[in-house]
């Protein structure tokens, strides 16, 4: 039998992923109670909170939105629903070692990631939120996704406009409105069908639906945000019945605090901001306790990002961070787990993105994790090394971002491709796993389509 070309079985791909866009909508449209969050709320296309017409990227009247706990509205109240749903083919240049589920080929896989239910809105001039509920299509389960409710208010100090929050969220930075920080960083949808490099601060997702916070923040001038609070760990019973696995990466002991100063100012006809954000986290790992240590992990950053819109409406925005992550692993050292007990790893991020008419766009990311060898935590690699380097390239669209969908207002989609290209994984550029895999046998292509109601 004649095997199918590389472009024809991606041709195929895309058709099918097509016509689960096309489901997806369809069931969207259905529900007459369903709405959209948000723009229904606030009476503006997707386009005036959204760089590109499409979330999460913020722009600064989206930014203002979301400080003032979302609460700005115009004209009736309707009821604060949306959903969301994300599908995707992905390629890889050589097949990957092993399935990366059960489910799923070494390579060449479709799937529907998510489908997300969202209750989302302002309550008065003082209270506001989004709940997120998100079903995996890879994993095949539910669970409890991204949450942030807000209480605001708004004085003035000193002749400063001042806003004052307090936030309860259940993941370091989603409560961040520059997409700096990993929460909403670049890139904003992927697949958990692709390679990915193992090392990673903890900062940096470890956290995301295991824990709970509540932080207070000032918003002064629409120039200076600071902001304190901690975060606390919920029992592995609570999270087992929310969807989230209790054992990773470990539970809290005490409180974890949190904190993030960070300066706007307008520059070059855009707005640029400059911060520092910082987490301290005590973890049993696995929650194991037989040790009587905890390991010890301290995260300090610097972020700074700028975005431009031109008289034309086109966008520029730039987005960087730096993560140093000192970790004292005391535990996981007595449980054999670590060579050392005292490691660092270095994490840093950047990304450009330009969209025409604020509609279709490009996007050019680099990263670059590296950090001290251990043998035992980095066993996978013949040099034991977490270092991993990389640039991931993505083009997208978003036709109705600025309103005038055939399906209504209420409807917006988002369709791309993205190119992920990695020098070093997990240690090395080549043979980074003993085997003969080569850094370049994990480059990535990805097809999605990103639906929102």
């Amino acid at each position: 039998m004649r095997q199918s070309s590389p472009v024809t079985l991606a041709m195929v791909m895309a058709l099918r992923l097509c016509a689960a866009l096309l489901a997806l909508a369809l069931i969207g449209v259905h529900p007459a109670q369903a709405v959209p969050a948000f723009s229904v709320q606030t009476g503006q296309p997707c386009q005036s909170c959204h760089v590109g017409g499409f979330g999460p990227q913020l722009t600064p009247f989206g930014r203002e939105f979301k400080l003032k706990g979302y609460t700005q509205r115009a004209g009736k109240w309707n009821v604060p629903l949306s959903m969301m749903g994300i599908a995707s083919y992905v390629h890889t240049r050589k097949a990957q070692a092993s399935e990366p589920t059960p489910d799923y080929s070494r390579n060449d896989n479709f799937s529907l990631d998510q489908i997300s239910l969202f209750l989302a809105g302002g309550v008065g001039s003082h209270f506001g939120g989004f709940v997120q509920g998100t079903y995996d299509g890879v994993a095949r389960q539910f669970a409890w996704d991204n949450l942030d409710l807000r209480a605001v208010t708004t004085t003035q100090i000193k002749g400063a406009d001042v806003v004052l929050g307090l936030t309860l969220n259940n993941s370091p930075t989603v409560q961040d409105v520059w997409n700096t920080l990993p929460a909403w960083g670049y890139p904003y949808t992927s697949s958990s069908l692709a390679p990915h490099p193992a090392a990673a601060p903890l900062l940096a997702g470890g956290f995301a639906q295991k824990v709970l916070g509540l932080s207070g923040y000032a918003w002064i001038d629409s120039k200076f945000y600071v902001e304190a609070g901690a975060y606390t760990g919920p029992k592995a019973g609570t999270l087992a019945a929310l969807g989230s696995d209790p054992f990773a990466p470990g539970e809290l002991s005490g409180l974890a605090p949190y904190g993030r100063i960070a300066f706007s100012h307008a520059l070059a006809g855009g707005t640029a901001e400059v911060g520092a954000f910082a987490m301290r986290a005590h973890l049993f790992p696995a929650r194991d306790h037989s040790t009587g240590q905890t390991d010890r992990y301290t995260d300090l950053g610097l972020d700074a990002s700028f975005i431009q819109a031109r008289a034309n409406t086109d966008v520029f925005t730039l987005n960087a961070r730096y993560t140093h992550e000192a970790q004292s692993l005391d535990a996981t050292f007595l449980l054999g787990g670590a060579d050392h007990a005292n490691n660092r790893l270095e994490d840093f991020r950047i990304d450009a993105s330009y969209y025409r008419r604020n509609r279709i766009g490009g996007t050019v990311g680099f990263f670059d994790t590296f950090g001290t060898s251990d043998a035992l935590l980095y066993s996978g690699s013949p040099v034991f090394k977490p270092d991993s380097t990389g640039v991931t390239f993505q083009l997208d669209g978003t036709p109705w971002g600025g309103g005038g969908s055939p399906l209504g207002a209420r409807f917006n989609i988002r369709t791309g491709v993205q190119y992920t290209l990695y020098t070093q994984f997990d240690g090395r550029g080549t043979n980074y796993d003993g085997t003969g895999r080569n850094a370049s046998d994990n480059n990535t292509v990805r097809i999605f389509g990103w639906i929102a109601y």
